[in-house]
């Protein structure tokens, strides 16, 4: 039956009288200069934010003002090691580190750069840094708002300027520079053993054997300085004691100053993600489901900040970075997309021969070309006059390190330095796409760091694509350091369209773990993309419970993110089961592995024993048997791929004797030290009771013991490895978490209330905050909390109200 409208509207009136409405909470409200429009923020029981906006750019602008509410200290600190200003809060040992942070900032033109992104980036980013310096200019009159570590390290937040955003690009998980600095190493020290001993230290896939540059010198490199610098220009900052009463940065050593992971490393091997996406077909609802995790280093605050933006025209939510705007991860209610690192190599090292009469002139295609000098002026506390220091420049790139006596100098040329590189900037386009075409679009804008994105929409559409500028090296691999003398240029960059992607594959889903996923017979395998990836087992783990799964849910998918089955564990089992030993401790050890399964739950015991003597004896004990120990030296522990290749398959040097030999007296020297650690008895022992997540704040070292309980979270004890898929890659010294999964995701594509997500340890920075270590148990126990999206979802699960009003 027809009804006037005015006759329905007093109809939904009563309707909403009789209504029970959901009790909100009361808002503290905020005058705040450049707000368009009154802005609302919904903030749930796990600490997100549901931004509410009547403009576009004004949600920006909110969430801005959120990132610095909750992560004022961390988004700082930030902003000043990219900006190269450390030195003018935290004093002189931080100078050198400043010139060298300048030294790989953005430099060219603006305008460009800004149109790199898409139409209106600089906007986007302008109302971001307006709503950071406002909450900036709040705890100005209201000191009580900052975050305790400026009190404790006595200095205030600075403002920020848009163009701060993409001029720092030292965040984007740099690759292949030290790489190539350890591989000259390796081919000069061990000389005709060169490429052997690269093989056992490094896989690379497809497999390679790097061909040395004609006109290098491998045993010219300087790779003791050549780190130490790059360190200095991308390592995230410490703060050691003796830097604040230091008066000469030299005398306090970089590895104290900056915090690099080990490029050997297997931490460094998985920092990375795993993602996959599921089609309806394959899935209990008949809808996409799109799961997500990215590793990186652990530490307190999370790197991971969930958010969601509402507007007119936008309603995004996941997790970006909280220093940039927009969402990397999540979905926009149509369309859902996750990432995870495409290991292609966007970095190269340069070597010039420099001119002995003008050391500022390196030679290029047979004549003398002067350096570009740029002379900047670092503040430092302390010091009445900032001091002027030099960054030098070549046609490819910053100077590193120059030598004028031996008439050297090395230069970084990285893509990350291009234009629209800016590390995750690239966001802005792609989560506001609507469809797979729009999303493909914004991807081919995509600058770095190279992505793996799976895509879903509620359409049903599944897809995957590589993103970021694919360097073209005509004539070398560049998996080594090139002479600078213009016989080794780049081409340009690749066309996007020669990587592979797919489009609602036949298989019904994608899976990706930092592997090698270019296919084998596609034209890309050919193009020398890149050859250094993660170790492929997490991806051989997903891809086979994935596929093993013919209706799979979105509690199937938050089980696997937190799978603790290392294919490495159950390959050295394979390999053992045959061993007997006559000795009464190696006898309990055999026994103990034998027949496990490779599970590393933190309550097992096999697991305790495998971890610590897969990571510290067995490894070692295969490289050591090498005949040349010079040769040996150089490789440290070994590739995990490569030493399980040797144990699977011994052959050259190694054979099945002595591969025997080797596992038995290693595994005597593991049950040693478990046994130290964790008492005679194997029943008793557990992974966890050695393995264990702490969250460290970066002024650990000059906290008291009362501040680390303050700083620093605990998580308790945690299962898994580097190769697991639950990534909890951890240093040997300790057995302590030092990388892994801070954020998960599981949408359910179209269903988007029913998805879940953890972040870790907490969604706030702010140790005085109750958001501060709450999902550190959730993370710890694989557990997560849903993904609200909708209003009446928010409301019911919100804690906290604030109202913004243009001031």
């Amino acid at each position: 039956m027809f009804q006037s409208p005015r006759r329905l509207a007093a109809a939904l009136a009563m309707l909403a009288c009789t209504t029970p409405a959901i009790a909100q909470p009361p808002a503290e409200r905020f005058a705040v200069p450049g707000l368009e429009k009154p802005a609302s923020i919904l903030v749930d029981r796990w600490g997100v934010p549901h931004i509410y906006a009547n403009t576009l750019y004004d949600a920006f602008y909110v969430q801005g003002f959120m990132a610095a509410r909750d992560r004022l200290w961390q988004i700082d600190l930030w902003r000043k090691r990219g900006m190269g200003e450390m030195a003018k809060d935290f004093g002189p040992a931080y100078v050198e580190g400043d010139r060298m942070a300048r030294a790989v900032q953005f430099r060219g033109d603006m305008y460009r750069e800004w149109l790199a992104y898409g139409s209106d980036a600089k906007r986007v980013a302008e109302a971001f840094v307006a709503g950071v310096n406002a909450y900036v200019a709040l705890t100005e009159s209201r000191p009580a708002l900052l975050p305790p570590e400026f009190r404790k390290l006595n200095y205030k937040p600075a403002h920020w300027r848009a163009e701060d955003i993409v001029r720092i690009r030292h965040h984007g998980l740099t690759l292949n520079f030290t790489g190539e600095i350890d591989r000259a190493k390796v081919y000069c020290e061990a000389r005709d053993d060169g490429a052997r001993a690269d093989w056992l230290r490094r896989e690379l896939d497809p497999p390679i054997e790097p061909r040395l540059p004609d006109g290098l010198n491998t045993c010219s490199v300087p790779a003791a300085e050549l780190r130490r610098a790059y360190d200095l220009a991308t390592a995230a900052p410490r703060f050691p004691k003796e830097a604040w009463t230091s008066a000469d940065a030299g005398q306090v050593p970089v590895d104290q100053l900056y915090a690099r992971v080990d490029p050997a490393s297997d931490t460094a091997r998985s920092l990375g993600s795993n993602n996959w996406v599921i089609a309806g077909r394959r899935t209990t609802t008949g809808r996409p489901i799109l799961a997500n995790d990215p590793h990186r280093s652990h530490g307190a605050p999370s790197l991971r900040y969930i958010s969601h933006l509402n507007a007119p025209g936008l309603s995004v939510i996941g997790a970006g970075e909280p220093f940039l705007p927009g969402i990397s991860i999540g979905h926009n209610g149509t369309i859902a997309f996750g990432l995870t690192r495409f290991y292609m190599d966007q970095e190269d090292l340069y070597s010039y021969e420099l001119n002995p009469a003008q050391p500022h002139e390196y030679k290029y295609k047979g004549r003398w070309e002067p350096m570009e000098t740029i002379t900047e002026e670092i503040a430092v506390k302390g010091e009445a006059t900032p001091r002027k220091v030099a960054i030098d420049f070549t046609r490819h790139g910053p100077v590193l390190y120059a030598d004028a006596k031996r008439g050297q100098a090395w230069a970084l040329r990285a893509a990350w330095l291009d234009y629209g590189m800016a590390p995750y900037f690239g966001s802005m386009d792609y989560m506001r796409a609507r469809n797979w075409d729009q999303f493909r679009a914004a991807m081919n804008r995509w600058g770095a760091p190279g992505e793996n994105q799976v895509y879903a929409d509620t359409g049903g559409n599944i897809g995957w694509l590589p993103g970021g500028l694919t360097v073209n090296r005509p004539n070398w691999d560049g998996l080594t350091p090139v002479p600078g003398d213009g016989r080794y240029e780049w081409a340009g960059y690749r066309n996007m369209d020669e990587l592979p992607w797919a489009y609602n594959p036949a298989a019904g889903y994608v899976v990706t773990a930092n592997e090698n996923n270019i296919p084998p017979d596609h034209p890309a395998a050919k193009l020398g993309v890149g050859y250094e990836w993660s170790d492929s087992s997490r991806a051989q783990r997903l891809r086979a419970l994935v596929a093993a799964n013919a209706r799979s849910s979105v509690r199937d998918s938050m089980a696997w993110q937190n799978d603790t089955v290392s294919l490495p564990a159950r390959r050295v089992v394979a390999v053992l089961k045959d061993l007997r030993s006559d000795d009464a401790q190696l006898a309990r050890g055999l026994d103990l592995l034998r027949g496990w399964d490779g599970n590393e739950r933190a309550d097992s015991a096999p697991a305790a024993l495998f971890e610590v003597w897969f990571s510290k004896h067995l490894r070692p004990a295969v490289v050591r048997a090498i005949p040349a120990p010079e040769v040996a030296k150089l490789i440290g522990a070994g590739d995990a791929a490569r030493v399980l290749d040797v144990l699977e398959r011994p052959a050259r040097w190694m054979t099945v004797d002595k591969r025997n030999q080797v596992m038995l007296a290693s595994l005597k020297g593991a049950m040693a030290e478990v046994e130290a650690k964790l008492g005679g008895d194997p029943r008793a022992w557990q992974w966890g009771k050695l393995h264990t997540a702490v969250f460290m704040h970066p002024m650990d070292s000059i906290l008291d013991a009362a501040e680390h309980q303050q700083y620093d979270v605990d998580a308790g004890p945690i299962g898994g490895s580097a190769f697991t898929p639950m990534n909890t890659s951890y240093r040997n010294s300790d057995f302590r978490l030092t990388a892994g999964a801070s954020f998960r995701m599981v949408l359910d594509v179209g269903n988007w209330d029913a998805s879940r997500v953890v972040n870790t340890p907490g969604q706030s920075g702010n140790p005085a905050s109750p958001h501060y270590r709450d999902l550190a148990p959730l993370w710890a126990k694989g557990e997560y909390f849903p993904l609200v999206y909708t209003r009446k979802a928010v409301e019911k699960e919100s804690r906290e109200r604030l109202e913004l009003v243009p001031q």
